[in-house]
């Protein structure tokens, strides 16, 4: 389909992804062409219950917004690199369009605060110390505080692993001059680091509405702690235990907004405890093509909010 100088699309529902995956994929860029797929399935299951949708740039110009019947944030995986204008967009096109999920939902997503407002309404989290911009606060100063030997210090608004690293007491300093630019002008937060990360590896639940689908595992790749593939890591499907299944459904319901979509990641401590490691209801993989009958659900919960 070309967009070139139109302002009003011919479809339902506007699967949003961004600049560079909003097109078909280039032969041999499986990057691209797993996101593709996966929003294929959802298409036709879209496409049977008389809905259409398209995949669309958020930040393509001159697009009316308010014609469509929902949008989606399916891969905009740009938003937190280009913040400022995600912002101005997002804070123009919640007034215009449907947003699935909800606007509000996103917002409260979109910064790593929600963390400790989960642990307080008893979710096991793992813990998170956050740095506010500005603050003055210091990596070694907030390892002694902690008593963390280990940690890892991440944007508060990110993701990919954007300015994530490891620290522990030897490198503290080293890191706190890396982003001490950083940290004047955007929160972060610290978590202690979890061992088994490098070795059981990360668990990702799907949940749909009030329906759990399917569940992955993702590793890292040796020598390295974040398990993202385009950081070299790997993805298997997972079986998870009836008590991943509903520490996901309850991290979900915790949110307290009615959700259509979202991927609650895991991992176990020491003692083989899951722990909540993020909660994702913006913009996350969802593994589809690991188990394409996901899309008839998601599909469902879709309509459902129409």
């Amino acid at each position: 389909m070309n967009f070139s100088d139109k302002t009003k699309i011919n479809a339902d529902i506007a699967l949003l992804s961004d600049r560079r995956y909003e097109g078909e994929p280039k032969p041999g860029d499986w990057y691209h062409g797993q996101m593709v797929e996966d929003d294929r399935y959802l298409i036709e299951e879209l496409k049977k219950r008389g809905f259409s949708a398209v995949r669309i740039d958020w930040s393509r110009p001159n697009v009316d917004w308010s014609a469509f019947r929902a949008l989606v944030l399916r891969t905009t995986w740009d938003y937190y690199e280009r913040f400022d204008e995600f912002s101005f967009w997002f804070n123009r096109v919640k007034n215009e369009a449907r947003l699935i999920n909800p606007a509000a939902a996103l917002e409260w997503n979109m910064h790593k605060s929600y963390l400790p407002e989960l642990q307080q309404k008893g979710i096991p989290i793992v813990p998170v110390r956050m740095i506010k911009r500005g603050s003055g606060e210091t990596l070694p100063a907030l390892l002694e505080e902690t008593g963390w030997n280990e940690a890892v210090v991440k944007p508060a608004v990110s993701g990919g692993a954007r300015l994530t690293y490891r620290i522990n007491r030897d490198s503290a300093d080293k890191h706190q001059e890396l982003l001490k630019s950083h940290f004047e002008k955007e929160d972060f937060l610290l978590q202690p680091f979890m061992k088994q990360i490098q070795t059981t590896g990360e668990d990702t639940l799907m949940i749909f509405g009030d329906r759990y689908t399917h569940a992955i595992r993702k590793k890292a790749k040796p020598g390295d702690f974040r398990v993202q593939d385009d950081h070299g890591g790997t993805v298997e499907p997972l079986e998870p235990s009836p008590e991943q299944i509903e520490l996901a459904l309850n991290a979900m319901k915790a949110s307290g907004f009615d959700l259509t979509y979202g991927r609650v990641d895991m991992v176990k401590d020491d003692e083989g405890r899951d722990l909540i490691m993020e909660l994702e209801i913006v913009e996350p993989e969802l593994w589809i093509r690991f188990h394409p009958d996901s899309a008839r659900v998601f599909a469902e919960e879709i309509i459902r909010k129409l």
